[in-house]
């Protein structure tokens, strides 16, 4: 990087790169156009810093470059929102190899396409450890935001997406003993690494849509605990619809537990929502609970002890990699 230079380095990253129809005006000027078709725009921002959020020996570049776009578009979409431009701001120190850089940009811009968007431009500097922070925008097409407050009595918790794959990933990783090589450990690598959203199960635009959704970064049980106080109402999951039978081999071989995984790892950026009960779940939603009168989250029933999921600041002695979101 210090040899190549801070320009050179612009256009080698943006070089082939041609912005989506969200993005008017993309990168070479002072600052890009983000187009807001019916007068608003969703955003969201989200920051990954090297050691905290990922580790260069656990994960390549171009997973790195995926996460932290899904991370974000994950986010637009919980406020049912097409993303339509990221804005990507990278510090690094100077020896870092620009064919790091060149995976890390390959990630980004591959998951910026499957969530349906482009990269309208960013920022470099010269920092002592690679951070990477990404603003995302999204278009509403005309409906009102899906927020975490519009549950109600009566509604069905459906979620979209897997639930305890990444964190069985980060504990694979992150285990002194030695696990056997098999599908299940294959998957929760690459989940960890690459979470990968279901952006097509949201609903755009068309009926039916949730009276409220999130994305599950912090943890089913924290993530849901905040849409059930946002709204005012209880939610109770059921477990046998959340459990994930092929993980309890891998939890086993880890002397973890398989649903500490499913209830509280992050990472997984499923979506979960409450629905009205009378609507037909589009196409990748499974009912795993009830919403109801009172206050909080229980499971079958009773409420469960502990953390909920990940707290940024409570796991600040946290090792490097374990973050769960």
């Amino acid at each position: 990087m210090g040899e190549l230079g801070e320009f050179a380095l612009i256009d080698r990253i943006n070089a082939g790169r041609a912005p989506g129809p969200g993005v008017l005006l993309g990168p070479g000027d002072d600052a890009a156009v983000v187009a807001a078709p019916d007068g608003r725009f969703v955003v969201t921002t989200d920051m990954l810093v090297q050691g905290r959020h990922f580790r260069l020996d656990w994960s390549s570049p171009r997973d790195i470059g995926r996460k932290a776009i899904a991370q974000n578009a994950a986010d637009v979409y919980a406020m049912g929102a097409a993303p339509s431009a990221f804005v990507v701001a990278l510090g690094c120190p100077a020896d870092t190899p620009v064919e790091l850089i060149d995976g890390l940009n390959d990630g980004m811009w591959a998951e910026a396409r499957r969530a349906g968007a482009s990269i309208a431009g960013g920022d470099l500097v010269r920092s002592p450890e690679l951070v990477i922070s990404v603003t995302a925008f999204g278009d509403l097409r005309g409906q009102p935001p899906v927020t975490r407050s519009g549950a109600r009595p009566a509604d069905v918790v459906a979620v979209a997406g897997r639930l305890g794959w990444s964190a069985a990933g980060l504990a694979a990783l992150d285990g002194a003993a030695a696990v056997e090589r098999g599908r299940a450990l294959d998957e929760a690598l690459a989940a960890h690494r690459a979470p990968q959203p279901p952006y097509e199960a949201v609903p755009l635009g068309e009926a039916p849509r949730p009276h409220a959704m999130t994305d599950v970064s912090d943890g089913l049980l924290a993530d849901l605990g905040h849409l059930a106080a946002a709204s005012g109402v209880a939610v109770d999951l059921h477990w046998p619809a959340l459990r994930e039978p092929d993980l309890e081999p891998l939890a086993a071989a880890l002397n973890a537990d398989a649903a500490q995984w499913v209830l509280t790892g992050g990472e997984d950026h499923a979506f979960a929502a409450a629905w009205p009960a009378e609507a037909d779940l589009p196409a990748g939603w499974r009912v795993i609970g009830v919403v109801g009168e009172g206050s909080g989250v229980t499971v079958d029933g009773v409420p469960r002890s502990g953390s909920g999921g990940w707290e940024s600041f409570r796991g600040a002695e946290a090792a490097p990699g374990a973050e769960a979101r």
